[in-house]
């Protein structure tokens, strides 16, 4: 059994559905100690929900840290900002999360997901996929450059956290504007999400669709139904508009998305009118929908679209707007290229880039990192019955990452 693959099941065994960490973060940096990484747990959120991150960096040899210009930290081990006097160096980021979606029925799923078993070349078990044996990888990745070049020119570090899978405001987003607050510099970020489709590298997320969702309720008089001319129907008021709606929407018509993105594009999620009875006139409706949006929107100008159709069809409303995440996107440039050559290297595939599907912490991380990408390994079964992993497939993945810090690094010696 590779270290990689007993790493994976040794984190799988452990229960931590969100906001559960379960000792996972532990496990991983005892190991990063030993390496010589500095530990820091920045825990979050009510007691009834607590999150715990994880904020581990190593730094080269003769870093001086510069203690006068550097903020209190949040937790007893301090990132203080990096000195004029410090080496020359640029920091890679691994970022993942450690808490995995609920199990679903267990008596559905073939054997128990916090029991590592093999079947077929595969490894399953509740969070194989999503996303614990990245982290193994990156761990042991890191374990294998360093014994290797015991003295790197590279800053490395890792972020985890054990909200992803919930509501994510306590995960993160708090970790990073810790750093953001402290002026720590961080140049290049790999988020372990399962982004390959058929084989491990053959897909990557070089940036994702912003995520933006709107409460809208539309105001109606209630009455019998037998006298609508008493009454006021939100549902018969809204429809001239929801037609038009769905009309941009199904022409392309909020943006035609670029060379990364696809068009933004607006679905209905929930419907809700009427109070249970055949004769009544509802005196509301409620109305919840999303905009997945490219970088050729912004949430104001989507906004703005939205209030110019109810108005234009007098639909007497109330709309309240969460924004989930703004579009990010990495050009290519030194991460991605590393990225591209340890895919090519170690697998021969000429990786996809892509912006598509949900999104993931990286819309915080890109806030506070240049250059971030996502990569793992093939998401098929990720939140499924009995979730899986291609044994094969985790050693290639360790190996890019080892192949993309290694890339990395001979840039800062040129």
């Amino acid at each position: 059994m590779s270290r990689t693959l007993q790493l994976a099941e040794q984190l799988i065994s452990r229960p931590s559905v969100t906001p559960e960490d379960a000792g996972c973060q532990q496990i991983l940096g005892e190991r990063l100690a030993k390496l010589g990484f500095s530990l820091e747990t920045i825990e979050s959120g009510p007691e009834s929900f607590r999150v715990t991150n994880l904020w581990a960096v190593r730094r080269p040899a003769g870093f001086k840290p510069n203690r006068a210009a550097a903020p209190a930290p949040l937790a007893q081990a301090a990132i203080e900002n990096i000195a004029d006097t410090a080496p020359a160096t640029r920091t890679l980021v691994f970022a993942g999360h450690t808490d995995v979606v609920p199990t679903g029925p267990l008596d559905q799923w073939t054997s128990h997901p916090f029991t590592p078993t093999h079947r077929e070349g595969r490894l399953y078990g509740r969070g194989a996929c999503d996303m614990k044996t990245s982290l193994a990888a990156f761990v042991v990745a890191i374990e294998e450059f360093l014994a290797a070049n015991p003295d790197p020119a590279i800053t490395l570090a890792l972020l985890l956290t054990s909200d992803e899978e919930g509501p994510g405001v306590d995960g993160t987003v708090v970790v990073c504007n810790a750093l953001a607050a402290r002026g720590e510099v961080l140049d290049w970020c790999i988020v372990g999400e399962p982004t390959s489709v058929e084989r491990c590298g053959d897909m990557i997320k070089n940036g994702r669709r912003g995520t933006m969702s709107g409460k809208l309720t539309v105001h109606g008089v209630q009455g019998h139904i037998a006298y609508p001319h008493l009454a006021k129907n939100p549902v018969h008021a809204f429809a001239p508009a929801l037609a038009e709606l769905v009309a941009i929407n199904a022409a392309g018509g909020w943006d035609a998305g670029n060379q990364y993105f696809q068009p933004t594009s607006w679905q209905i999620s929930n419907f809700h009118a009427g109070t249970g009875a055949s004769n009544v006139i509802p005196g509301s409706a409620v109305i919840d929908f999303n905009f997945r949006f490219s970088t050729e929107s912004t949430p104001e100008s989507l906004q703005a679209r939205v209030k110019e159709v109810l108005d234009h069809h007098g639909v007497e409303h109330d709309l309240t707007w969460t924004i989930g995440g703004l579009p990010f996107l990495t050009q290519p440039g030194a991460l991605v290229a590393a990225v591209q050559g340890a895919i090519r290297s170690e697998t021969g595939i000429e990786t996809e880039l892509s912006t598509s599907g949900g999104t993931s912490d990286a819309r915080f991380i890109a806030k506070v990192c240049e250059q971030v990408v996502e990569l793992g390994p093939v998401n098929a079964s990720i939140h499924k019955i009995d979730e899986h992993i291609e044994v094969d497939a985790i050693e290639t993945l360790k190996n890019i990452y080892r192949r993309t810090i290694e890339a990395l690094e001979s840039g800062l010696r040129g």
